[in-house]
């Protein structure tokens, strides 16, 4: 308990702070001329990205290519953390044919509701992605939620149910490579129009088959989708490798 109270007294300091300045902070009443841009030229006017989902617009297309540059961090730091947990091909295999050093998974229930709950996941996590460009979400809040899928499987029956179906860590890598080649293909190939890095309109087509897909931003947004879900795939997979087996590899004493 005596470890708590420093927290303890940490928050209400903050909260304290924060119910002491939130009203003497200046109120914003009118909208700022750069958001009034935003709202006006989102789907209509001279400079329209073609999207009804203003915060699309922006991500992909205002500002597109800050948001390039946040999926390269994105991507550095997941090959962060598989750099650090990584193992070599000959640990790897003897972390394979260990698969009895992890548990069987749980119970039969649970197992069958989460074939259930994968399928949902995987539709959702799809919609959220493809519509990103209509409504609230986009390829970063699908690809987040399409990880949750193999999480629940790992967790539900282990690492190896994935891998046994051909979903490991050097797949994951490859499909989410594949993802950020799809992003860096859709940037450049205005220039072979005599456009611009990122453009969006006139170069891609604002709608196909009668269906509105904002131009270049449902690629954006489909390639984010795959990268972000098959990076966190990836470490999820090199986590899961069960400790024993992590300790008997590297020669640590039980």
């Amino acid at each position: 308990m005596k470890r708590l109270i420093p927290l303890m007294i940490i928050l209400i300091s903050i909260f304290g702070l924060a119910y002491y300045i939130a009203p003497k902070l200046p109120q914003q009443t009118e909208l700022r001329p750069l958001g009034e841009f935003y709202l006006e030229n989102s789907y209509f006017g001279d400079y329209s990205a073609k999207s009804p989902e203003v915060v699309t617009s922006i991500l992909w297309d205002y500002r597109g290519v800050d948001t390039l540059f946040e999926t390269s961090v994105f991507f550095l730091a997941i090959i962060g953390s598989l750099t650090l947990f990584r193992l070599n091909k000959k640990q790897e295999k003897e972390a394979k044919q260990k698969p009895e050093e992890f548990s069987g998974g749980l119970t039969l229930v649970i197992k069958s509701v989460t074939k259930i709950i994968v399928a949902m996941i995987l539709a959702v996590s799809a919609s959220i992605a493809l519509h990103g460009h209509l409504t609230p979400g986009g390829g970063f809040q699908g690809g987040s939620a399409l990880a949750v899928a193999p999480l629940l499987i790992i967790a539900a029956y282990s690492k190896y149910a994935l891998e046994e179906h051909g979903l490991d860590k050097t797949r994951a890598l490859i499909l989410r490579s594949i993802g950020l080649l799809g992003i860096a293909l859709t940037a450049l190939v205005p220039l072979l129009s005599d456009g611009f890095v990122m453009q969006n309109q006139p170069i891609f087509p604002a709608e196909l088959g009668g269906q509105l897909i904002g131009g270049s931003l449902i690629y954006y947004n489909f390639f984010e989708f795959l990268a972000v879900g098959a990076g966190f795939t990836a470490v999820f997979l090199l986590l899961a490798i069960p400790e024993k087996v992590f300790k008997k590899i590297l020669g640590v004493r039980q």
